[in-house]
């Protein structure tokens, strides 16, 4: 059967897929669902495994280890709540300013605010921050960002240090240089994926709002942005997925002290630093506690990807609803 066959008035137009095609797609539809489940099957093998290792110390310790502020290996006493809040503290405050400038960005390289060949060397060398390691990151933290930010976090301490988040100085390591730092890492993902979501939005679309007499910046906030927001959530969903899981510039920048603090500039710990730096020296007791840790970090992870998804699936349905 030819794949082509001839309209009435003259045109060519697709014939009927032919049993080859038919196999293909059935195929391919197939490996895709072996595939997703295999995902599905790894990450149950991994909490399965990080489980029966943390078995010991969850019979020891309960959920009093997840309350606990005190970590002492000496005294045996075990507790991670400074490392959920600094895990969740500095992955919030990275996207919050990876997030703005990551999507600002999108914005500029997609909405013809540049010429095209300038718009790409913009696009390549923020993707390129992706290729760049996490130690790496760490030291420029450590030499270049903690210097330029100490003398802004001791006069904010000294005129507003009645406010929580200003109540400290900035001694050397701490949260908002990790925050920073955070937010630069996940800034090309964020970009990226916000700008194929700009990118999927008809044109069309843009011009009919500017056929009601909207201005640039209103067909882009109320317009463009509104019909991609899916995308551009999905962006801040992998950015913060990221932000949790990233270990050594933390590790470096964030100051690994156990304490539940608001301020900006006081130490911190997360849950990925707390593994890194302590599973190479840990004994027969302390590796069951660090599994512990390491499945907490999981389920927390786990469960900001599931409510992200099932946001963008609640969000999705509204947008097409209200079309």
């Amino acid at each position: 059967m030819n794949v082509f066959e001839e309209a009435a008035d003259g045109e060519q137009i697709a014939g009927p897929p032919s049993l080859t095609d038919y196999l293909l797609d059935r195929s391919f539809r197939w490996v895709a669902m072996v595939c997703a489940w295999l995902i599905i099957l790894v990450v149950g093998l991994l909490l399965w495994k990080i489980g029966v290792k943390a078995v010991p110390a969850i019979q020891e310790y309960g959920l009093g280890f997840l309350t606990g502020t005190t970590w002492d290996v000496n005294k045996r006493v075990f507790g991670i709540l400074p490392e959920i809040w600094g895990t969740l503290y500095s992955s919030v405050l990275a996207l919050a300013i990876g997030g703005f400038f990551g999507v600002s960005m999108a914005i500029f390289l997609t909405q013809d605010f540049l010429p095209p060949r300038i718009a790409l060397v913009f696009r390549t060398i923020v993707e390129l921050l992706a290729a760049i390691p996490s130690v790496v990151y760490g030291f420029w933290g450590i030499f270049v960002v903690v210097p330029a930010i100490r003398p802004v976090a001791d006069w904010l301490n000294a005129e507003f240090g009645w406010v929580p988040f200003f109540g400290t100085t900035l001694s050397g390591p701490g949260m908002m240089p990790a925050a920073l730092v955070l937010a630069i890492m996940i800034l090309p993902t964020i970009a990226a994926i916000s700008q194929d979501a700009l990118r999927q939005v008809p044109y069309r679309i843009k011009e009919a709002a500017y056929g009601l007499g909207a201005t640039r910046w209103e067909a882009i906030l109320k317009v463009m942005l509104p019909t991609a927001s899916t995308g551009i959530f999905g962006a801040l969903v992998l950015g913060f997925g990221r932000a949790i899981g990233e270990t050594m510039a933390l590790a470096m920048l964030i100051g690994n002290s156990n304490q539940l603090s608001l301020s900006l500039f006081s130490p911190g710990n997360t849950l990925a630093a707390l593994l890194a730096l302590n599973f190479p020296e840990a004994g027969e007791h302390e590796v069951p506690i660090l599994m512990y840790a390491a499945l907490v970090l999981l389920l927390i992870t786990l469960t900001v990807n599931m409510a992200g998804t099932a946001i963008m699936s609640l969000t999705s349905k509204q947008l097409k609803a209200g079309r």
